[in-house]
């Protein structure tokens, strides 16, 4: 059996790319050990700098039982500083798997959770809890997190009785359903935010629209801690599956993959972990479309590799952005996804180019 006959029934999706592809192993410890220094300084960095000593002084104590010392840096590092930088990480790990898992679902290297639609519905979901006070408290008192939610499931369901009208579960199908609810939900949105009744509303709504992690709380953090590793080990356990898809349906097919029911379970996985994404954080652009695409440089298009780095490479990013979010101007905050559509256009128009310029 020659090397690539091997390479087809092991379930590669690109064999060029996996031949001068990094390993795996080495990277991710590397990435493991980023993180962690990234995490750290992303701790200490602020308008109150404290030693990297101290955070982690802090953190032991914390996590030993020991009594809180006087003073506030306690303060800043346990309730403050490490549940937003924690949240950022999480957020960016499950933005770069679902990125990498949409792509697979739909066989496009230009998917993200915006094609299908859930973004904008968890938009319209917070937007209208925040204009017309449907989740404050209110009629529904699901709160702005619940309200982006239910928005992503409400979408998710509408999304997949248009794609499995006339039966099967055809990419192309899932693609035109998603886009045209998609838009239809952001002109609704565009709609509510005119009807804000005060600047300060308008500029909540706007913020948050653009993505943001102002609102990292430990209790905050419970949801995403659980869904994002749950989903990363469920689609890792698939990875097989998602490089035979990738290779078409018939061949998914020939290599004994029940692709209807492999991309029904894709689609509600990637929904899920979407609206959770989300409602904790806003829209952040740009993360689940770029993360993909520079991880196959470097490890190739084998998923039971391309998974875990993804994860540990958003992640990363997401950190960095946030600490650049914080301190770049003294008088305000910038929206997390002002910062990811800045780096994250030019860095995929150069992607694109080298990709073009070696007819890959």
């Amino acid at each position: 059996m020659s090397a690539s006959r091997r390479k087809t029934t092991d379930g590669r999706a690109d064999g060029r790319a996996d031949a001068r592809s990094l390993p795996a192993g080495p990277l991710v410890c590397l990435l493991g050990v980023a993180l962690l220094v990234t995490l750290t300084a992303a701790v200490a960095w602020g308008s109150t700098s404290i030693a990297p000593a101290e955070v982690w002084g802090v953190v032991w104590r914390r996590l030993s039982g020991e009594a809180p010392r006087p003073g506030t840096n306690d303060l800043i590092v346990w309730q403050l500083r490490v549940p937003r930088a924690v949240l950022a990480a999480l957020v960016g790990a499950g933005l770069g798997v679902v990125g990498t898992a949409v792509q697979a679902l739909v066989r496009n290297p230009l998917a993200d959770p915006y094609l299908l639609g859930i973004s904008n519905g968890a938009s319209l979901g917070a937007v209208a809890s925040l204009v017309l006070g449907l989740g404050t408290g209110g009629v529904l008192g699901l709160g702005l997190s619940g309200a982006a939610f239910a928005g992503a499931l409400a979408t998710f369901a509408l999304v997949w009785a248009v794609a499995r009208r006339g039966g099967g579960f055809a990419p192309l199908r899932l693609v035109l359903a998603g886009v045209a609810i998609g838009q239809f939900l952001s002109g609704f949105t565009s709609f509510l935010v005119l009807q804000a009744g005060d600047e300060q509303q308008t500029h909540s709504v706007l913020f948050w629209l653009m993505g943001s992690l102002s609102g990292a709380s430990w209790p905050v953090l419970a949801l995403p801690a659980i869904v994002v590793p749950l989903a990363l080990l469920w689609l890792q356990a698939r990875a097989r599956g998602l490089n035979a898809l990738m290779m078409g349906d018939e061949t998914a097919a020939g290599l004994g993959v029940h692709v209807t029911r492999l991309r029904r379970e894709l689609f509600t996985v990637t929904s899920v972990l979407t609206g959770v994404l989300v409602a904790v954080s806003g829209a952040i652009a740009f993360v689940a479309l770029m993360v993909p695409h520079v991880c196959r440089l470097v490890v190739g298009g084998d998923h039971r590799r391309l998974l875990p780095v993804s994860a540990l490479f958003g992640a990363l990013l997401l950190v960095v952005v946030d600490i650049v979010c914080r301190t770049a101007m003294d008088s305000q905050e910038l929206p997390v996804g002002v910062v990811t559509s800045l780096i994250g256009a030019p860095a995929l128009l150069y992607l694109l180019d080298r990709r073009l310029g070696s007819g890959s």
